[in-house]
């Protein structure tokens, strides 16, 4: 009989983790740690959220070494939003989903139910306790291997640093540039269980009327998804 863990066929995960590795241009020598690093919270008390940690800082740093050689001419400003570009959420997220990573995750049970497989949140720090598992078995070197093999495409062809902004930049900038007065963020609501927080925020313009809401699974994410409905709002109004 093939055995099944939080709903999920063992040997159909040990093949997902396997095609993981020739994606991800990594073979781990260690299938414990490997393990680890695809095992979420919901599912064990051993789980990947200190080598997501630690993977985070290494992400940073070569991302960081990369732009700083491929951008000589570019302020600490441009380089600080173009690094934000490429690790955020939402990019790390993108290069889950070009792994199939969501096969491999070792999720609990309520998790499986959730269609965890395919949240951004848990796609994206997956990729990061990879790394960090990488770092713990085969140094930094390896790993700066695989983050730029991963990020190759994304930094050949890197946007225009303006072009790359977070909403509450690009709101703000709007707003000074018209003289207005600068938005105020209040936290509506915060919902869900530990592992999946949802935040509602709300933009507001002190001189004004207009206020509108925003949604993520954090307090910041939720005020930027706020402050860009209201740039989108505010732009629109005067087009």
């Amino acid at each position: 009989m093939v055995a099944v863990v939080n709903n999920v066929n063992t040997t159909d995960q040990a093949a997902a983790a396997r095609a993981l590795g020739k994606r991800l241009g990594y073979v781990f020598a260690d299938d414990t740690l490997l393990r680890r690093a695809l095992t979420h919270r919901s599912a064990a008390a051993d789980n990947n959220e200190r080598l997501e940690f630690l993977g985070d800082s290494v992400l940073n740093f070569t991302i960081t070494a990369a732009l700083y050689r491929r951008c000589p001419d570019a302020a600490e400003g441009d380089l600080s939003r173009l690094r934000a570009s490429l690790v955020r959420e939402r990019t790390l997220a993108e290069i889950a989903q070009t792994l199939d990573l969501g096969a491999a995750l070792i999720l609990g049970p309520g998790e499986q139910r959730n269609g965890s497989c395919r949240r951004a949140s848990i796609l994206a720090d997956t990729v990061e306790a990879l790394l960090g598992a990488i770092y713990c078995e085969s140094g930094f070197e390896a790993t700066r291997r695989v983050v730029l093999g991963l990020f190759a495409e994304r930094l050949a062809h890197l946007p225009d640093p303006d072009a790359v902004k977070d909403a509450k930049s690009r709101l703000q900038e709007w707003l000074q540039a018209r003289g207005r007065a600068l938005p105020q963020y209040t936290l509506v609501s915060r919902s869900g269980a530990e592992h999946a927080r949802h935040f509602v925020s709300a933009c507001r313009l002190p001189d004004g009327d207009e206020v509108c809401r925003g949604e993520g699974s954090g307090r910041r994410k939720a005020e930027q998804d706020a402050a860009q409905h209201m740039l989108t709002q505010l732009t629109e109004a005067t087009a």
